[in-house]
């Protein structure tokens, strides 16, 4: 497994398709690891050479000290394409990854100057999730008596109830994916998640972007993505069925809506 050294963390992280292609980095959500984009991959790497990246404190990425912020997971990013000398790149990210995204685009500017990131792409993400005393409860949850704890609870946001019925196996997976993230990374992440509010900054974002949503998502719902979209200048928005995970439950909609906005006009 490819990792790399970066100034304060080690990252786990993987590549495939064409060294030709344009470059796409595919960050994960909060509890997951980038096996996420497992259905996604096939499609990609037809038009693109996919960078995957574990978040750090996630899934074989080092577990450094927290609490995290979003300029050391924005950082890694930077860091992470400078070491492997990756100098244009598209960025596509869920949840806490589209969070990153976001980040990246308004806190460092000049970095996406220097690095031309093309293009964006958030899905299942807020400007601001939740409050403080939500965070606060689960990550106190989390460090008393570990993922399991909120593990089943969290699957039934991240997944519809007639999902979850139709592909047990699936929901399987990804609930097993839940438990085995690390602890300390999970609540170091929940922390920068819980203290990040960008919604008076979104006017600052000069990329094009694609906003994605899931109509049943109660984690960040419509409502949360279409205010991405009216706030972000020039911003594209979809909607597609399913809840938080909509990559995984609108699988099919949900790639072939990156690849269309990636390649409209060129990549």
């Amino acid at each position: 497994m490819p990792f790399i050294d970066l100034p304060d963390h080690r990252i786990h992280y993987a590549v495939s398709g064409s060294k030709t292609a344009p470059v796409l980095v595919l960050s994960n959500s909060l509890g997951t690891n980038f096996s996420m984009w497992d259905l996604q991959l096939p499609e990609f790497e037809k038009y693109f050479y996919v960078l995957r990246y574990d978040t750090r404190g996630h899934g074989d990425s080092a577990v450094s000290p927290g609490p995290y912020t979003f300029e050391q997971l924005g950082g890694d990013v930077v860091h992470l394409l400078d070491a492997l000398k990756i100098e244009c790149a598209c960025f596509c990210g869920l949840s806490m990854g589209g969070m990153t995204g976001l980040w990246l685009g308004l806190h460092t500017p000049e970095r996406f100057r220097k690095l031309s990131f093309s293009k964006l792409i958030v899905a299942s993400t807020s400007a601001k999730f939740g409050n403080a005393d939500s965070w606060n409860t689960r990550i106190a949850t989390v460090r008393a008596q570990g993922m399991q704890a909120v593990a089943a609870s969290v699957v039934e946001r991240w997944l519809t109830s007639e999902f979850r019925a139709r592909e047990p196996e699936r929901v399987r997976a990804t609930q097993e994916m839940l438990e085995m993230s690390p602890p300390e990374g999970y609540v170091a992440c929940c922390a920068a998640l819980r203290d990040l509010d960008m919604r008076e900054s979104l006017a600052s974002l000069n990329i094009p972007t694609l906003v994605i949503s899931g109509a049943s998502d109660p984690v960040s719902p419509p409502s949360d993505g279409r205010f991405l979209a009216e706030n972000v200048p020039g911003a594209k928005y979809v909607e597609l069925r399913g809840a938080h995970l909509v990559n995984i439950e609108a699988a099919s909609g949900f790639t072939s809506s990156v690849v269309t906005f990636l390649t409209a006009g060129g990549a």
